[in-house]
């Protein structure tokens, strides 16, 4: 046998997607190369590693055998490179965070520093929905999670970064004049929603059960990429966090409606499980964020 590292990477991250394509995302390859190394590194084996039924990929108990041992030789690898750097006197490690897709407009500014001051550092960053994010929070397969509204069923410790504003906006379609409407021009015009599980989500419909509104014309989608896509379209309008509507809201292509009651207001918050004996480098970055928090926000978030 001679299989290579890589091979090794690239096999394992399919068994964990169970997706070439998803794999392909994550490992930043094109798919005909991730396709090209699972074969090759399958050609080795007497036993099949995957087999596709259908149009879905599986794993056989062979397969999820070597993917077990896969996983253990990438670790030792890595866990050379970080004694090799750490005898240089570098920090060195992987580092976890999950972050609510909306997060992804906040967190890189507040990373951006400390991954050039430590390049040894191997950074994992996972965007995905808050239902999700908070389920890798609890399963403890991450250092850190980024979210707008805390959950109250863990039992966490956090660090607030910044505020969190969300208003109701639209494109030229919806132009109003600039006096505050009443909060009852919700239930006369489409409303576009994110995802069940979404912060964002879960905000807005507060404020709509808090206000017995009875909205009847809804869309639901399932990103906030993917929201303001279709409010630039004129599918509707929706409650939106500012920090991800900055450069529509500067050409003019988006306009906050002013409707009394808003903007709404949540935090976003770096959080941990309290009982998470973190590593040097989650230690490392959560000293870092304590210490520079303030001045990033000045710096890169001062128009919010």
């Amino acid at each position: 046998m001679n299989y290579t590292l890589h091979q090794l990477q690239v096999f394992l991250k399919v068994t964990q997607t169970k997706s070439i394509t998803k794999a392909s995302e994550e490992l930043f390859l094109t798919q005909p190369a991730v396709s090209i190394q699972l074969k090759n590194f399958q050609e080795q084996f007497d036993f099949p590693l995957t087999e596709v039924i259908g149009r879905q990929l599986y794993v056989t108990d062979f397969g999820r055998e070597i993917a077990e041992a896969a996983e253990k030789i990438i670790n030792e690898v890595q866990a050379i490179n970080h004694k090799t750097l750490a005898y240089k006197g570098q920090l060195s490690g992987k580092l976890k965070i999950s972050v609510v897709s909306t997060g992804k407009y906040v967190i890189p500014y507040f990373m951006t520093a400390f991954v050039k001051k430590h390049p040894g550092i191997e950074l994992e960053l996972d965007v995905t929905n808050k239902s999700k994010v908070i389920e890798s929070l609890e399963m403890n397969q991450v250092d850190f999670s980024l979210v707008s509204i805390v959950p109250e069923n863990l039992s966490l410790s956090k660090i607030e970064l910044m505020e969190n504003k969300l208003y109701l906006v639209g494109n030229s379609d919806f132009l109003y004049s600039k006096k505050k409407k009443d909060k009852t021009i919700l239930k006369e015009i489409p409303l576009i929603y994110r995802e069940k599980g979404s912060g964002t989500r879960f905000v807005m419909e507060q404020f709509i059960n808090q206000n017995e509104l009875q909205i009847e014309k809804k869309m639901e989608l399932t990103s906030n990429e993917a929201v303001k896509q279709a409010v630039l379209a004129g599918l509707g309008c929706s409650i939106m966090p500012l920090i991800g509507i900055k450069n529509e809201l500067n050409n003019g292509d988006l306009h906050i409606i002013p409707v009394e009651g808003l903007p709404l207001q949540s935090n976003w918050n770096v959080i941990w499980l309290s009982q998470k004996k973190h590593s040097p480098v989650a230690q490392a970055f959560k000293l870092y964020l304590e210490e520079n928090k303030t001045e990033i926000i000045r710096e890169k978030f001062s128009w919010i």
